[in-house]
C-alpha cells in the first residue's frame, strides 16, 4: 500500500544519520505524492530552474524542483549525500556521466523518466536533470536528500576544472546552463 507524504516525513523525521540510497529510495517509490500535494511549493522562473524547501531536518532536505522547457541543471555529483529523486510533472531526462581517461567528463546515455518514476544516485554519481519535453511542457520533481546537500560538485564537458554550486535551505533560482 503506498504512503502518504505524512508518513514519508515520518520516516525522514526518524533518521539519525544518512540514509541508505536504496532505502530512500524505497520510501519515495512507495509515497503516493502528485504535483497537487506540493502546489504550495511550485515557483517556476525564466532565468533558470528552482529549488523551493519544502522541509528540512537535520539528516534530510526535500525539496521541489520546478523547471521551465529547455531549463537544466548543471553537471553535477552529490557529495557526501544521497539522493532520491520522483518525477510528478511532466518527463525528466537525465543523462549519466563519467569519467574519461584524459579526466574530462562523458555522456555515458541518457533516459526518459515518466511521472511516477523514481531515480536515485549518492556521492560521486555524476549526471545532470534536463526538462527537454516538446512544446512548452514545464518539468517538477520532488528530491530528498540526505544528508542535506549544501554544495554539488560541477562538471564541465570542455574542461577538467571542478567547481561547486551551493544548495541553499529556501526558494533559490538555480543558475542552469
Amino acid at each position: 500500500m503506498a504512503q502518504t507524504l505524512d508518513a514519508l516525513f515520518d520516516y525522514l523525521d526518524g533518521l539519525d544519520g544518512r540514509a541508505p540510497l536504496d532505502e530512500l529510495t524505497a520510501e519515495l517509490a512507495e509515497t503516493s505524492v502528485e504535483g497537487s500535494h506540493v502546489a504550495d511549493f511550485m515557483r517556476f522562473s525564466e532565468r533558470g530552474y528552482t529549488r523551493n524547501l519544502v522541509r528540512a531536518g537535520p539528516w534530510y532536505n526535500v525539496l521541489v524542483l520546478c523547471w521551465k522547457n529547455g531549463q537544466r541543471s548543471p553537471i553535477h555529483d552529490h557529495a557526501g549525500s544521497s539522493c532520491a529523486v520522483k518525477v510528478l510533472r511532466g518527463t525528466a531526462t537525465e543523462t549519466v556521466f563519467d569519467y574519461a581517461p584524459n579526466g574530462h567528463v562523458w555522456a555515458t546515455g541518457s533516459r526518459q523518466h515518466a511521472p511516477g518514476t523514481v531515480i536515485g544516485s549518492q556521492d560521486a554519481d555524476l549526471h545532470q536533470v534536463s526538462n527537454l519535453q516538446p512544446g512548452q511542457a514545464d518539468l517538477v520533481t520532488l528530491h530528498i536528500y540526505s544528508p542535506p546537500l549544501l554544495w554539488m560538485g560541477t562538471y564541465s564537458l570542455t574542461g577538467t576544472v571542478r567547481g561547486q554550486e551551493p544548495m541553499f535551505v529556501e526558494f533559490e533560482e538555480a543558475a542552469g546552463i
